[in-house]
């Protein structure tokens, strides 16, 4: 298969939240090979730190930041030095999260409110801290990862939540933010493969068959897929896409 290279993207900034493993470094990934200068934020210093000299490596622009996305001054911290060093923030893409299972009966008020904390309400502060670099470059795009989790999940009812709070947040941020020329949008992945999911949730391959066949498209689901609709939405080609959540899931729901 071959897949878009997008122009537009080169020499522009990219801020990537969760960036050091799994979804997100497949993200990570994508920005650099279409020349963007990305910086990106996680907990797993080791991962973080590896991947992004693997990238200047191949003299791409790769900048990592541990931080804990929970912490909203560091965060913002996080944001300010990205912007100095490498430019201002052109494109936000909020993709750190925790898909941790839990059931109904087990669920505490502090539990609840760390699931809303990481999946949830780093994405306002972030968008709300790249909000003045992207005005002062006369646009920008903001891309929150959801999840299909919010349609209805069981086995994760805060996770499922804070999900669909993207979606609302997305829709208000894209109304606020519109003057500006800066687009806000969604992604809903599926069931992606990454190494983390196999590792804790899909642990055979049957368990994954099992997904796959409940799929319209019957192939396994992976990262790229979900980074390469970041680029789309990152790049030019979307300049009058908005307030909109695209679902990438193979037709699973």
């Amino acid at each position: 298969m071959t897949f878009a290279t997008y122009p537009s993207l080169a020499t522009r900034t990219v801020f990537v939240s969760g960036g050091a493993t799994g979804i997100g470094a497949d993200i990570v990934r994508a920005f650099a090979r279409n020349h963007a200068r990305v910086a990106f934020i996680d907990l797993q210093q080791h991962e973080g730190e590896a991947l992004a000299a693997a990238l200047r490596a191949t003299g791409e622009t790769a900048l990592f930041l541990r931080c804990d996305v929970t912490d909203v001054p560091a965060l913002q911290a996080s944001i300010a030095q990205a912007g100095a060093k490498l430019g201002p923030i052109a494109i936000l893409v909020n993709n750190a999260a925790n898909d941790e299972r839990h059931a109904v009966a087990e669920v505490t008020a502090d539990y609840w409110d760390h699931a809303q904390n990481v999946n949830l309400r780093h994405h306002f502060f972030a968008a709300q801290a790249v909000h003045p670099q992207m005005r002062a470059l006369g646009g920008g795009s903001i891309v929150n990862l959801s999840s299909i989790a919010w349609r209805g999940a069981a086995e994760m009812p805060a996770y499922s939540a804070a999900k669909a709070g993207i979606i609302g947040l997305t829709h208000a941020l894209a109304r606020a933010f519109g003057p500006d020329k800066i687009r806000v949008n969604a992604i809903e992945p599926g069931a992606v493969m990454t190494d983390r999911q196999r590792r804790l949730w899909y642990k055979t391959p049957e368990s994954i068959d099992a997904i796959v066949r409940r799929q319209s498209i019957r192939e396994m689901l992976i990262g790229e897929d979900i980074a390469r609709m970041a680029l789309f939405l990152g790049a030019d080609d979307s300049r009058m896409v908005t307030k909109q959540s695209i679902t990438v899931d193979a037709g699973l729901r």
